[in-house]
């Protein structure tokens, strides 16, 4: 048998998204809680979209009528 099957599966720190380091407990899945900061303006800043067809709005205009 190849050692490689013998050996338990590697266990690798996670990394932070933001900045690569290594992540911190308190601040999982990042390392600190300015990455996290970060993290959180990204997705308010609307950096962070998720693909598909365009939203139509819906509203009282009057070329709805």
């Amino acid at each position: 048998m190849s050692a490689r099957l013998n050996r338990p599966p590697s266990r690798t720190t996670p990394r932070c998204p933001i900045c690569g380091k290594p992540a911190s407990a308190e601040d999982t899945p990042f390392c600190s809680s300015r990455c996290r900061d970060v993290d959180l303006n990204r997705w308010l800043g609307g950096a962070y979209r998720i693909p598909g067809e365009p939203v139509r709005e819906t509203g009282d205009s009057e070329e709805d009528e």
